[in-house]
């Protein structure tokens, strides 16, 4: 059974704390992920009404930022180590 020094000592590691400040930054990346996604659905939506189909660039690139928005949730939740772009490349639409 763990002390409450053991806890402590667990909390106040610097890594700890490092990980606390990106996730911080990740979780307001996320939020702007969030709405650039709602934005290009809403212009997809626009240009589907106008042309007839979608726009090709927007899917790739909506596929894109799911898959960093999938990896940004990872890596906040702890279910990774790996911190999303720009700490690795952008995710591949394909």
């Amino acid at each position: 059974m763990q002390t409450e020094a053991d806890k402590e000592q667990k909390t106040d590691r610097p890594s700890a704390w490092k990980r606390g400040l990106f996730m911080l930054l990740f979780a307001v990346a996320f939020s702007v992920g969030q709405s650039l996604l709602f934005l290009l659905a809403l212009v997809q939506f626009l240009w589907l009404l106008f042309a007839g189909e979608p726009n090709q660039f927007l899917t790739r690139f909506g596929r894109s930022l799911s898959a960093w928005l999938a990896h940004a949730a990872r890596f906040l939740s702890c279910a990774t180590d790996d911190m999303p772009f720009p700490w690795q490349g952008w995710p591949d639409a394909g």
